[in-house]
C-alpha cells in the first residue's frame, strides 16, 4: 500500500473524530464567553504557542507570498468559518446542525475543484455525492422544520462553509510548500486580528472564567487547533482535495453522537437513517475502486 494511502486510513478516523468535538467545545465555552471573543482568545493563545516553537525549534520562515497566503487562508478557515460556527451556536443552533451544514462542504468543494483544480469525479463519485448531499439535507430539514436553530443559524453557517471551502483550495493550491509550523502561525495570527477588531466593534469582550470555559478553550487550543487542524493539512497535502473534503460528511454524525451524550440532543430514526445515507456517499467518494467491486463494475470505469 503506497505510504501515502496508508496514512489517509489512519490518520483520517482521527481527524473525523477530533474535528467533531470542535462543534461540542464550542457550544460549552460560549455561554460563558461572546462568540468572536472567545474565538480571538482561542486563535492568540495558539498563534503564541506556535510562535514559542517556531522560535525555539528554530523552523524555517515563510517568504512574503507564503506569509500572505497564509494569513488569507487562516481568515477564511479559522476566523470566517469558525466564526460563522460559532455565532451560530451561540444564537441557539445545535452542535449537530452546525456539523450537519459544515457536511455540505464536499459539495462544494468537489465542484470547486473540478473548476479550479481540474479534478474530475468518476460516475460512483458523482451519485455518492448525491448520496451525501441528500442524507445531510434529510437531517437538516427535520431539524429546521422541527423547529431546532432558525434561518439566521443556517446562514451563519452557510457563510463560514463558503469560506472553509475556499480555504481549503488556496491550502491545496498554493499552500502545498508552505513549512507548516511557520504557516499555522500566521493563519491563527491573521484570524486573531481579524477576530479581535471584529470583537471590538461588535461585542462587549467579557469572559466569565468558570472551569467549563477554560477546559472547553483548552480543548479548542490544543486538541482541535494544534490537533485536528494539522491532521487536516496534513490530508489535504497527501490527497485530493474532494477525496478530504468527503470526509466531513462523517462528522455530522460523529458530532451528533457526542451531542446527544453530553446535551442530550435529539438523534431519532430520521436522523439516524439520512446519517446512514451520507456515511454510504462518503465511502463512494473516497472508495470508488471497492464500491465498483461489490456491485460488479470493472475498476477501470472509475
Amino acid at each position: 500500500m503506497p505510504q501515502s494511502s496508508f496514512l489517509a486510513i489512519a490518520v483520517a478516523p482521527v481527524f473525523v473524530v477530533l474535528w467533531s468535538t470542535g462543534f461540542i467545545g464550542a457550544k460549552l465555552g460560549l455561554p460563558y464567553a461572546e462568540p468572536i471573543t472567545f474565538l480571538a482568545l482561542r486563535m492568540w493563545i495558539v498563534a503564541a504557542v506556535l510562535l514559542a516553537w517556531l522560535l525555539i525549534a528554530r523552523r524555517r520562515w515563510l517568504t512574503l507570498r507564503q506569509a500572505c497566503d497564509a494569513a488569507l487562508i487562516g481568515i477564511l478557515v479559522h476566523a470566517i468559518y469558525l466564526g460563522g460556527t460559532f455565532v451560530a451556536i451561540s444564537w441557539g443552533t445545535e452542535a449537530g446542525v452546525s456539523a450537519l451544514i459544515a457536511g455540505l462542504q464536499p459539495i462544494t468543494t468537489a465542484w470547486l475543484a473540478r473548476q479550479v483544480l481540474g479534478e474530475r469525479l468518476s460516475g460512483i463519485q458523482k451519485i455518492g455525492m448525491l448520496l451525501g448531499l441528500a442524507g445531510v439535507g434529510l437531517v437538516v430539514w427535520r431539524k429546521v422544520g422541527g423547529g431546532v436553530g432558525d434561518w439566521w443559524g443556517v446562514a451563519s453557517c452557510v457563510i463560514g462553509l463558503v469560506a472553509i471551502t475556499f480555504g481549503a483550495l488556496l491550502q491545496k493550491m498554493r499552500g502545498s510548500e508552505t513549512p507548516v509550523i511557520a504557516g499555522n502561525m500566521i493563519q491563527f495570527a491573521a484570524a486573531a486580528t481579524v477576530c479581535s477588531i471584529a470583537a471590538l466593534f461588535l461585542e462587549t469582550r467579557e469572559i466569565v472564567w468558570t472551569g467549563e470555559f477554560v477546559f472547553a478553550l483548552g480543548w479548542l487550543v490544543v486538541v482541535l487547533s494544534l490537533g485536528a487542524v494539522s491532521l487536516y493539512y496534513i490530508l489535504i497535502r497527501r490527497g485530493r482535495a474532494s477525496n478530504v473534503a468527503s470526509l466531513f460528511f462523517l462528522i455530522p454524525a460523529s458530532t451528533a453522537i457526542i451531542a446527544y451524550f453530553l446535551f442530550h440532543e435529539i438523534l431519532g430514526p430520521v436522523e439516524i437513517a439520512g446519517m446512514a445515507v451520507a456515511l454510504l456517499g462518503v465511502l463512494m467518494v473516497n472508495r470508488p475502486e471497492r464500491v465498483a467491486r461489490l456491485i460488479g463494475l470493472p475498476t477501470n470505469s472509475v
